[in-house]
């Protein structure tokens, strides 16, 4: 048992970047058996820096709990492979980070398949999303920490950093070496930042590992493992991008999909009065600002955080095309009045 998280367990979390509901709709299969079950709640707040929720349906609290803690564990683990600012006795990213120009780095195998999957996001979302931003993206960190930090003397990073910046994000000096498990930053001013993709890759891994019919949330991004006893389906709300507090934009039925949204109004600071948030664009440098939010539902929460990452950051017309192509639905918020939708959206949308 993991210490101090029994406590946790017993929080219920009301606001969420993707609220987790209750659902009434069939999944269409046939249940073979009916076991009498209980529904959980488990929920604990020191990974990947956010909330991570389970919701599921066990025969004993007991049971439900030898299920949230493996998942636990598992999280746990890619939460420390996959950080850039800390070091856990093993080679992880910042491992590699600390080794760019230097020297390549053996590591785990689970790091190496991540990184091939980001190679993959970059080519499939047009550059859209690229971990090799890492030089750009600590610049606005660094920015919005201090803007936090002291808010009457915030700013952001000097244009001709971010340009200098720019020039080492070239995800082609990113040499991974499958045989030997390596992995070599070839450029020594480039670093990864996978905070794109890192959190809904691992929900993937945890949840092809888990049972069927649990609900998992890391920070939002939001993954069903099966349908609910008696098949009835799970219902994920979409927040409101203005009000945490409002009704939900939709509520969505799922099954097996993933459920993952990319909005403004998550990690952002105000300089002089505008806000500035955390999901920056590699063509200009700057925060996106096509869209409020955007979601994504598709069966890849990994590719799902991809996606709604590089959806945020071009126009519909454009994103549409990727989402189809990636086998994905979407869904955009500019305002109150203007949401878009791409073919087979509305299909899933409760109310």
């Amino acid at each position: 048992m993991i210490q101090g998280k029994n406590i946790l367990q017993k929080l219920i979390f009301l606001v969420l970047a993707m609220a987790l509901l209750t659902g009434c709709r069939t999944s269409g299969k046939e249940q073979e058996t009916k076991v009498e079950k209980t529904q959980y709640q488990a929920s604990f707040l020191n990974l990947f820096d956010t909330v991570t929720t389970i919701l599921g349906y066990a025969e004993t609290e007991e049971k439900f709990e030898e299920i949230t803690d493996e998942i636990y564990t598992n999280l746990e683990k890619y939460h420390q492979m996959f950080d850039i600012y800390n070091e856990y006795g093993t080679n992880n990213i910042k491992t590699i980070n600390d080794q760019a120009g230097i020297a390549p780095v053996v590591v785990d195998g689970e790091i190496i398949q991540l990184l091939l999957d980001c190679k993959e996001y970059y080519n499939v979302t047009n550059g859209r999303v690229n971990v090799a931003m890492g030089s750009v993206l600590q610049l606005w960190h660094e920015t919005r920490e201090a803007g936090i930090n002291d808010p009457e003397n915030a700013t952001i990073p000097e244009e001709s950093a971010l340009i200098e910046a720019a020039k080492h994000c070239n995800i082609e000096d990113l040499i991974i070496d499958e045989k030997a498990s390596t992995v070599y930053i070839r450029d020594p001013e480039m670093s990864l930042d996978v905070g794109a993709v890192a959190k809904g890759w691992a929900t993937q891994r945890v949840c092809e590992n888990a049972p069927e019919g649990l609900l998992v949330s890391v920070g939002g991004n939001v993954k069903a493992t099966g349908p609910k006893p008696e098949d009835i389906s799970w219902v994920v709300g979409i927040q409101s991008p203005w009000d945490a507090n409002a009704d939900y934009v939709h509520t969505l039925y799922v099954n097996y999909e993933s459920v993952v949204t990319s909005g403004d109004y998550q990690r952002y600071y105000t300089v002089d009065g505008e806000k500035y948030h955390h999901l920056i664009d590699p063509e200009t440098l700057h925060p996106g600002k096509h869209w409020n939010a955007v979601t994504v539902v598709c069966e890849d929460s990994g590719l799902a955080d991809a996606l709604s990452t590089a959806l945020f950051l071009l126009p519909k017309e454009e994103g549409e095309k990727i989402a189809k192509q990636n086998g994905a639905v979407a869904c955009w918020i500019a305002s109150e009045e203007e949401i878009f939708y791409s073919e087979g959206f509305k299909e899933i949308i409760k109310r």
